[in-house]
């Protein structure tokens, strides 16, 4: 029998409908956990917390079918970039040209390094777009055997509840300014979604003065991501930032993880070292670019 040479029926679909995306996409998002990490914790903080989340304007989500089988899966909550799954070159360019067909721009986009490059580069071969890279690329992580720092420092881990709500609010807002993203969320209303579930764990001094800050999504598709770790500025190269990871990396798995990552700044070579040690191992590298008309 002759091998079937016919090419794939492909099709990129739009909406806006949360429900829908799901349907069609749930599957194949779940799949693959880690590399579709992203999409999955977007998706789930857009269905607790409203359309509203991330932005003002309504987002939108795409699935990639061929010949009946999803893909992909990409969306976007504006002001902020195309967030997508792996795509081959081949598929980029298809998205690309759906979305300008469509009346859809994207300012950038986020996704594993070899994706962002092909749709970056589609992008500006049909739009002339000038494409700008982020200056810091993400290592995305996934915890291994969990290896809690020795020595620790002095302190404990808790979990944070809400006579600790107006501190964490304000570092989530000194955390956003860090990497750049000021007001990128509503630092109360994350506080107050992460309390919800128990998301946020501080370490905290003999005394009770709090050092530092881990929260972790919720429980999805056997995953948990470790987001955001913060230390004061003034609190920092002491062990808080290790110790709190390693504690709420304790929790995730305690609250049925199979597998528990977090993403780190590649520019950051103490925090990458940081990891590995407390028993995280490199996924994928992810990038993001900007485009300007």
């Amino acid at each position: 029998m002759r091998p079937d040479t016919r090419p794939r029926a492909e099709t990129w679909y739009l909406t806006e409908d949360l429900d829908d995306f799901l349907s069609r996409a749930g599957t194949f998002l779940r799949s693959r956990p880690d590399l579709h990490t992203l999409v999955l914790t977007v998706v789930e903080a857009l269905r607790v917390g409203g359309s509203r989340t991330y932005g003002e304007q309504a987002p939108w989500f795409g699935v990639l079918e061929e010949d009946g089988d999803v893909r992909a899966a990409c969306f976007r909550t504006p002001p902020h970039r195309l967030t997508t799954t792996p795509l081959t070159p081949g598929q980029a360019d298809s998205l690309a040209a759906h979305l300008i067909a469509r009346g859809r721009p994207v300012p950038g986009v986020n996704a594993v390094r070899e994706t962002a490059v092909a749709f970056a580069e589609a992008w500006h071969r049909r739009t002339g777009a000038t494409i700008g890279p982020h200056p810091h690329g993400t290592r995305l992580f996934r915890l291994g055997t969990l290896t809690p720092p020795e020595p620790a420092p002095q302190g404990r881990a808790r979990i944070a509840g809400d006579g600790d709500r107006e501190l964490l609010a304000r570092w989530f807002g000194e955390f956003q300014e860090a990497i750049g993203e000021p007001g990128g969320r509503d630092a109360t209303a994350w506080t107050d979604t992460r309390l919800a579930y128990g998301g946020l764990t501080l370490w905290e001094a003999p005394d009770g003065t709090p050092l530092a800050m881990a929260g972790i999504s919720p429980l999805l598709a056997g995953m948990i991501r470790v987001a955001p770790v913060y230390t004061p500025a003034g609190l920092r190269r002491r062990g808080y930032a290790g110790a709190v990871t390693a504690a709420i990396s304790r929790t995730a798995l305690d609250r049925g993880a199979d597998q528990v990552l977090l993403f780190t700044d590649l520019a950051n070579p103490t925090s990458n070292a940081l990891y590995r040690r407390l028993g995280y191992r490199p996924v994928a590298d992810f990038a993001a670019y900007d485009f300007t008309a």
